[in-house]
Parts: structure tokens; sequence; C-alpha cells
């Protein structure tokens, strides 16, 4: 294991912000910026302005709004950790939303704080996910995970005949999903442009009956463990 990082005012922690209300923007940066080992390095407002400066600034966490204009915090923090495997993303969210709860969960999101957090508990909370935990309660994920699963279990088991409808191409998609690999990591193993990827996804996710990608995740880990007990 390696060891958690250690931070100073000589080395601080480089934070990045995104958050499409400029108020909530400036106040986080005053506030982290305010503290002698966090070092704000750059915001953005927009989805698009953050997957174009977040990258060269190398922040060691990013603080996201979950809901933007133009994208979700979400997908940002899907995308930059595909970029920078040791970003921590830290989530805010205005309202207590278990679907986006789960979904960071699955992008790999080191934190989640609501909007009404003390200015205390949010820096306690960059400093918490920059060394590496997680601020994710464990019971909270295992509930989530939980209750995401117990749907599908209901379903017939997982070599039904809801995976002899999907084409090759597209169990290859759903078993990438399963690995918790983006749109464009799924585009460059299979060769695709990151929109056929998606109707690829939107595809399988009609033919198996679901929703949401992470329902096809949690299908494509139960696909997996029985094909592991089947050898």
């Amino acid at each position: 294991m390696p060891e958690a990082p250690v931070f100073s005012a000589e080395k601080p922690i480089r934070v990045f912000v995104l958050d499409d209300h400029e108020v909530v923007r400036r106040g986080l940066h005053d506030l982290l910026d305010a503290e002698p080992d966090i070092e704000v390095v750059g915001d953005a407002s927009t989805a698009e302005q953050a997957l174009a400066r977040g990258p060269a600034l190398r922040p060691h966490v990013a603080v996201l709004d979950v809901r933007l204009p133009d994208s979700d915090g979400i997908t940002v923090c899907r995308e930059l950790r595909s970029r920078m495997p040791e970003l921590a993303c830290l989530m805010l969210t205005s309202f207590d939303d278990e679907d986006a709860l789960l979904d960071a969960i699955m992008a790999g999101a080191a934190g989640y704080v609501l909007k009404q957090i003390k200015g205390s508990d949010l820096v306690s909370a960059v400093r918490t996910v920059a060394t590496g935990q997680s601020m994710l309660d464990p019971a909270t994920t295992t509930r989530l995970m939980r209750s995401l699963r117990d749907p599908v279990t209901e379903q017939p088991p997982p070599e039904d005949v809801r995976l002899a409808v999907l084409s090759e191409r597209e169990r290859a998609v759903l078993d990438l999903i399963g690995e918790g690999l983006t749109n464009r990591q799924i585009g460059k193993k299979l060769y695709l442009s990151e929109k056929t990827v998606k109707n690829h996804i939107s595809r399988l996710l009609s033919k198996l009956g679901v929703e949401r990608r992470v329902q096809a995740a949690v299908i494509a880990a139960q696909i997996h463990e029985h094909e592991q007990r089947q050898h």
C-alpha cells in the first residue's frame, strides 16, 4: 500500500472547484483558499470547462457540483478520474439524492456532501479525501448496492434469455460497463466512437429491461460471478 500523502503550507492540497453558481463557486474558493494547507488551483462553471481545464492543473481533489446545466458532476468525476486515477472527487449537492449517491459510488467518487454542510466540515472532507480516505459511509454504500441488486435478483438468473438477445458487441460493452469503464475507455478498447458506444448502451439497457447504467453494471457483475463459479 502506498503511503498516504502528507500536505502542508509548503505542499498544499491542490483543489479544483466546479459549480454553475458563481456565488457558491466564489464562496468555496474563498473558504478553501483561506486554509494554509489548501490551494484552489482553478474553477469552472460547466462540465466542458472542467474537462478542458482540470487535467492540466493536476489537482489532488476536485469538488464537483452534481447538477450542472450542460451535464452532471458524476460524469465529470468519471471522465477526470479516467485521465487522473489518483484524483479524489468530492461530490457536492443541494439535496440528499440516493440515485446520485449510487452513481457517485459507481463513478469512483471519494465522498459526497450536501451544500448545507458547515464550512469547517467541508474543509475536513477535502483533507480526508486528499489523503486517500473515503467519505462514503460503508453502511450507506452497502444498503444502496443491496437495494439496487434486489430487483435484479428477483428476475431470472444471469444466463437467462435476456442475455441471448444481446449482440456480441453489446455483450462486450456490458462486460466493460461491469469493469467500471467510461464510454471513452470502452470506445478505445472496442475501436468505436463515443456516440456508437452510447447507442450500444441504450440498446442493451432496453434489452435487459433496466433504465440505468448502474443496474447493467450489477447484472454484468452477477454474470461474472456466475461464470467464475462455472469454471
